[in-house]
């Protein structure tokens, strides 16, 4: 760990000065206390670094939250090993276009029709939505077709073997289109005081919103909902990948284990003494004993972990390898041949889309894991088998 201030610490030991430096910005917000956590795999975002944790005394700042509201990932430990899938006669390919069915993978506008297991989650988030006194289909009409839908970007769904062989499937999505909504929308209403006060920002992106106001309130209770809207969207998915891999095998997945857990999400906690609103910006909770997923990047190791609570991290860790290259300098550097290269013997849809996805994209994530030795403990260590990206 590096204290490049008394109110920012790093644990990247890989980190461009760009970075370092938008960091050092955020940091230096009047309301953060008692500092900024900079994980392993921090990168330049929007306002403020992805791979950071935002503590904040009665103010949120909705861009240091993200725009893909409680985006994170969702693993299941199934009963199946390397055995299983080697006598299985069915090839890979079959499971990988038998998932892409059960599961849209665009960014939401091609989507058609509702599938009835979502249906009893999209009646828990109407609900909740009318419990916090808003209508999500102000921010996108048809919100209710995108629970169960993938999205596109660095979103996936893999089927990996751990360290002993043992079949897991994993996942990772977010809160869609309609969360993004939700942020733009409180991230311009955010922008929109700071002009009204007359408050000069080194960063208009890190404009925030005061605990105790009508926009405050207003903002807090959307953000709750779309975190939920985030976490169904992955139980629903996920029981649907759990369906379709019971049909490849021919056999009911016995689920040994489910973790779900946010990567971009905010919640009230107590550091230091202080009860703050954390904004983790890609980034987990890794209380003591806490199980967490980090995963890499397509092609590379994913992990499943246990957190050992450190308070100087505000009891946080990684959420994954962090880009290297943004997606338009990884389609300029990159081949398809380099991106086959990297993929063999995982199945996975051949196409040039997925360049800008590219492992060497990304930080090494062994190089993550190591940085974050006093942050997480690792428990299982995943490679893929089957790779589905979203489009």
């Amino acid at each position: 760990m590096e204290r490049i201030s008394n109110r920012l610490l790093s644990w990247a030991s890989l980190l461009e000065d760009s970075t370092r430096e938008q960091a050092v910005t955020t940091s230096r917000m009047p309301f953060i206390h008692p500092h900024l956590a900079l994980m392993p795999d921090a990168h330049l975002g929007l306002g403020a670094t992805v791979g950071s944790v935002i503590p904040t005394l009665g103010a949120v700042m909705p861009a240091a939250v993200g725009v893909d509201i409680g985006c994170g990932m969702i693993a299941v430990r199934t009963q199946f090993t390397r055995d299983d899938v080697a006598a299985s006669t069915t090839p890979l390919s079959e499971l990988r276009t038998q998932i892409e069915r059960a599961i849209p993978l665009s960014a939401g506008a091609r989507n058609r029709k509702i599938v009835a297991t979502a249906e009893p989650r999209i009646q828990e988030l109407t609900e909740l939505a009318e419990q916090a006194g808003f209508d999500p289909s102000t921010h996108l009409r048809d919100w209710e077709r995108q629970l169960g839908s993938l999205g596109s970007g660095n979103h996936f769904i893999e089927v990996s073997l751990d360290e002993e062989d043992v079949v897991w499937l994993f996942l990772h999505s977010g809160s869609r289109g309609v969360g993004n909504r939700i942020a733009g929308h409180h991230i311009k209403v955010a922008q929109a005081l700071m002009e009204k006060w007359w408050i000069e920002l080194p960063d208009k992106d890190l404009a925030y919103l005061v605990e105790g106001t009508p926009e405050f309130d207003e903002y807090i209770a959307q953000l709750r909902w779309a975190q939920h809207f985030a976490l169904l969207n992955r139980e629903e998915m996920m029981d649907r990948v759990v369906r379709q891999t019971s049909e490849w095998f021919g056999v009911d997945v016995i689920e040994s284990e489910r973790i779900n857990c946010h990567h971009n999400f905010t919640q009230k906690e107590n550091h230091f003494g202080k009860d703050v609103w954390v904004s983790r910006k890609g980034a987990i909770s890794a209380r003591v004993g806490q199980a967490g997923l980090i995963p890499g990047s397509m092609g590379t190791a994913s992990y499943v972990v246990s957190g050992l609570g450190n308070p100087l991290a505000l009891h946080s860790s990684p959420h994954g390898a962090g880009r290297q290259f943004s997606r338009t300098a990884a389609r300029k550097r990159f081949t398809i041949e380099e991106l086959r290269e990297a993929m063999t013997g995982i199945e996975f849809r051949d196409t040039e889309a997925f360049l800008d996805e590219i492992p060497q994209a990304y930080k090494p994530i062994d190089q993550v894991m190591a940085d974050a030795a006093d942050l997480v403990e690792i428990r299982h260590t995943l490679h893929q088998l089957v790779n589905v990206k979203g489009d």
